[in-house]
């Protein structure tokens, strides 16, 4: 076992966000709601004691609810996104290399760490964790990356673990996997589940000692990387860097049904600026955008549609971009729906300093739009109160996702700090 990784994952970690702020949701059944109040995305142990399920439509939970005193809450992706920030650069002072694997997860090389003693420094990175952010996290060490996914989730599920757990041997290794079933092992889907188990592998310990030539015959490559993981043997790179996205979606549920043009026009228009705004935090410009349209399916008449558009040469600029998916919207927008979604997305990206330059139109690399747009991104990075936007994603956006049980933004704006009274 010469390469070592840690996996490190918040516990519940929406819900863990709102009890660093609101203590007297300790000890007490929490659930946090999708986009529009829709579905529980993130539950407090006591939430899942009382059944309450992953995914939840919390509309059919209200018993529940009401029965147990369950505390409801908006998602607030600002707070958790930055409290994910907090713990992520915690975890960097704990090794040179750290790969980013979701807002709550992050694999860390232990390699050459093995002075410290593996679970001694496992445990250490929880205690600092929670010292420094209030985030509960549950640490696995392993020789490899799915190891330490099976690992995580002994740790998690096992309170006498003390939230660490570190494989010391092969011997140790092929005892959990006997216990694990298949279905839970990172990489495997359900499909595959279903077919490993009709085949009479039920557990990672006999998908690990499966032929490889039976994994390449009836699976895929994907699969027999995951097999020779939970060998021991690494054939997962390790991403220390995030890679550029090569599309980015942005799209929301209203927060009611919307009948008129220009309600959706402002929220197409929006959800392409915050899609720009991302792109080029990304140093990316865009050669394609798409907009779609959609109507609730399970509500009177259904209708989507979706319309696109190369872009030459290709741009950043958010007005132009706003104009385009207006004229592609025009197109798909029907008179007499009732419009429950929209959404956008750009693609086709290519370095903003590496663009090709047209004859008949203007590049945006190094051009006043480009100039504009880096002084508009920097102000609303560094603003606290209100930030700049385009008239054409309307004033009062009263189209917007419901989010009715919302907390504060404690970690973002002054005028939402946490109030303690003495």
């Amino acid at each position: 076992m010469n390469k070592v990784v840690a996996l490190v994952d918040c516990n519940s970690f929406y819900v863990s966000c709102e009890k660093v702020f609101a203590p007297s949701l300790r000890n007490k059944p929490v659930v946090v709601l999708s986009n529009n109040d829709g579905c529980a995305i993130s539950r407090s142990q006591e939430a899942k004691d009382v059944g309450i399920a992953m995914g939840a439509p919390i509309f059919k939970c209200e018993e529940l609810v009401k029965r147990h005193d369950v505390k409801v809450i908006s998602a607030n992706f600002v707070l958790y996104g930055d409290m994910s920030q907090r713990v992520m650069s915690t975890l960097s002072t704990f090794s040179p290399n750290v790969e980013i694997y979701s807002i709550d997860e992050a694999f860390l090389s232990l390699d050459g760490f093995e002075h410290f003693g593996y679970l001694e420094y496992g445990r250490e990175i929880r205690k600092t964790v929670k010292e420094r952010t209030g985030i509960p996290v549950s640490v696995g060490i392993a020789p490899t990356k799915t190891l330490a996914k099976v690992a995580n989730h002994i740790a998690k599920d096992n309170p006498k673990m003390g939230g660490v757990f570190y494989f010391t041997d092969e011997n140790d290794i092929d005892c959990w996997l006997e216990k694990t079933p298949v279905k839970e092992i990172w990489g495997i889907g359900r499909e595959k589940a279903l077919f490993l188990n009709r085949n009479g592998i039920m557990n990672a310990l006999q998908l690990k000692n499966a032929p490889d030539e039976w994994i390449k015959k009836h699976l895929t490559i994907v699969t027999l990387r995951t097999v020779k993981e939970l060998r021991g043997i690494p054939s997962l790179s390790f991403d220390e860097t995030q890679p550029d996205k090569k599309a980015i979606v942005t799209s929301r549920t209203f927060g009611y049904e919307v009948r008129s043009l220009s309600e959706v026009e402002e929220a197409v228009s929006a959800y392409v600026s915050k899609a720009a705004e991302k792109m080029r935090h990304q140093n990316s410009v865009a050669g394609y955008l798409q907009v779609y349209i959609e109507t609730n399916p399970f509500k009177g008449s259904y209708y989507r549609n979706s319309a696109s558009i190369d872009i030459t040469p290709p741009t950043a600029y958010t007005p132009q971009l706003v104009t385009i998916a207006k004229r592609l919207l025009s197109k798909i927008y029907k008179e007499g729906y009732r419009y429950k979604s929209c959404g956008v997305m750009l693609t086709n990206f290519s370095n903003e300093n590496l663009v090709q330059q047209d004859l008949f139109n203007p590049v945006y690399t190094e051009s006043q739009n480009q100039r504009l747009m880096k002084v508009m991104d920097g102000y609303n990075r560094s603003a606290n109160g209100g930030q700049l936007f385009f008239a054409a994603e309307g004033l009062g956006k009263p189209w917007f996702m419901k989010q009715s049980h919302k907390s504060k933004r404690y970690t973002t704006r002054w005028d939402e700090l946490l109030e303690i009274r003495i």
